[in-house]
């Protein structure tokens, strides 16, 4: 069997995995804050002054999160007693059992790229969670629910492709294979082009 690749990790400067680290998880992490801001009356409003010294405990944990990342600090564990913080501080040791004498600690800057980006979205969730009254707070769903509304006439026409194929029992491997490969090109069009994905979902469609 192949040797698997090497993870892509931000080491590289000016990779795929090095943008993302020093670009956009960094404003992934300013844009939480933000929004966290300006529900702060919102808050007080619900909690009074416990919900805007929670909202203040919030921001503060996340631009801690933020400097760590932009200054390359060691990966920590998780402090939190969620359900899955042993599973995610084990896979942190894991990560760590890895490492060569003289590799230092797992670090954002030079462990796997996707573990990263993961855990900081999981730190996301901690800096909340540890905040009370505001523990259930989700930063992300304005910016959720704005892109499924606008995504609506994308999902109808991949539901639609999908529904005709559901039928097709008749298809070939090659023909199954094709399709497999055209839905995770979607997937990765979405992932790099969201705004652009009515037109590209149109365009694959009529392949």
């Amino acid at each position: 069997m192949a040797e698997l690749p090497a993870f892509l990790s931000a080491q590289e400067v000016g990779s795929f995995a090095y943008l993302t680290i020093k670009d956009r998880t960094p404003q992934i992490l300013t844009k939480a804050i933000d929004t966290l801001h300006r529900h702060k009356s919102e808050f007080f409003e619900k909690h009074g002054e416990e919900g805007v010294e929670a909202e203040k405990k919030a921001i503060s944990l996340l631009s801690k999160l933020r400097n760590e990342l932009q200054t390359d600090k060691p990966i920590i564990p998780l402090v939190d007693k969620h359900i899955d913080t042993d599973i995610w501080n084990q896979y942190l040791e894991y990560q760590r059992s890895l490492l060569s004498e003289g590799d230092g600690e797992p670090r954002w800057f030079f462990s796997p790229w996707l573990f990263v980006e993961c855990y900081m979205y999981r730190r996301i969730h901690e800096a909340v969670i540890q905040s009370p009254p505001i523990h259930d707070f989700d930063v992300f769903k304005e910016s959720k629910d704005k892109n499924f509304f606008e995504s609506q006439e994308s999902i109808n026409a991949l539901c639609t492709h999908l529904q005709q194929l559901k039928p097709a029992r008749d298809l070939s491997e090659s023909q199954l294979k094709d399709e497999f490969f055209k839905l995770l090109q979607v997937c990765k069009q979405y992932y790099e082009h969201f705004i652009q994905m009515s037109i590209s979902l149109q365009m694959f469609m009529h392949q």
